[in-house]
C-alpha cells in the first residue's frame, strides 16, 4: 500500500464525522464569536469545511514561495457547509490520490520572500497541516456549539448528547 493510501483512508473516516459536526451548525449564529480574537462560528465552520482541498492543494506544491493569506471568509448559510466539506475533501482526493511513495517522501518547503521558514517530507505536510490541523479546528467548533448551548454529537465517543456506545 502507497503512504497517501492510508492518508486518504483516515481522510474519508473523519470526513463523515466532520459533516456530522457541520451539519449541527446554527444558522442563527453564524456571526457568533467566543472571543473578540476569535473566528466567527461561520468562519470556523467554513474553514473546518475547507482545510482538506485547500491543504492538499499547497501539499502538491514543491515549494509555497509566501504564506497564503489566511484570513477566513464567514460561511453566508449553514447549508453551504457539508457541501463546501464534501467538494473539499473530493478535491483532495484527486489532488493527492496519485502520489506515489517517492513524491510523499519528498521535501515541501514553505517559503516567505525566498526564506524558508518551514520544510518537512510531503506526507507529514499530509499529516501535521491538512489532517492534525483540521483535527484542531474540529474540536474548536466542537466547544462552540457547547457554548451555544447545540447538541454535540460524538466524534470519539461519547458526549453528553450523544452516545454511539449505549444500548
Amino acid at each position: 500500500m502507497k503512504m497517501i493510501d492510508g492518508l486518504l483512508a483516515e481522510l474519508e473516516q473523519e470526513a463523515a464525522t466532520t459533516s456530522r459536526v457541520l451539519e449541527r451548525i446554527p444558522q442563527a449564529h453564524l456571526s457568533w464569536r467566543p472571543h473578540p480574537k476569535s473566528m466567527s462560528l461561520g468562519q470556523l465552520a467554513l474553514h473546518v469545511a475547507t482545510v482538506p482541498g485547500n491543504v492538499a492543494e499547497l501539499a502538491a506544491k514543491d515549494t509555497i514561495p509566501n504564506p497564503p493569506n489566511f484570513t477566513q471568509p464567514e460561511a453566508a448559510t449553514a447549508a453551504e457547509l457539508v457541501p463546501s466539506l464534501a467538494a473539499s475533501v473530493s478535491k483532495a482526493k484527486q489532488v493527492l490520490g496519485g502520489f506515489d511513495d517517492a513524491r510523499m517522501g519528498a521535501m515541501w518547503s514553505l517559503q516567505r520572500d525566498g526564506k524558508e521558514i518551514l520544510a518537512m517530507p510531503r506526507a507529514a505536510v499530509v499529516r501535521t497541516i491538512m489532517l492534525n490541523h483540521w483535527y484542531h479546528h474540529r474540536g474548536q467548533l466542537l466547544v462552540y456549539l457547547r457554548l451555544l448551548n447545540q447538541s454535540v454529537p460524538s466524534v470519539y465517543g461519547p458526549t453528553a448528547d450523544e452516545n454511539p456506545f449505549a444500548a
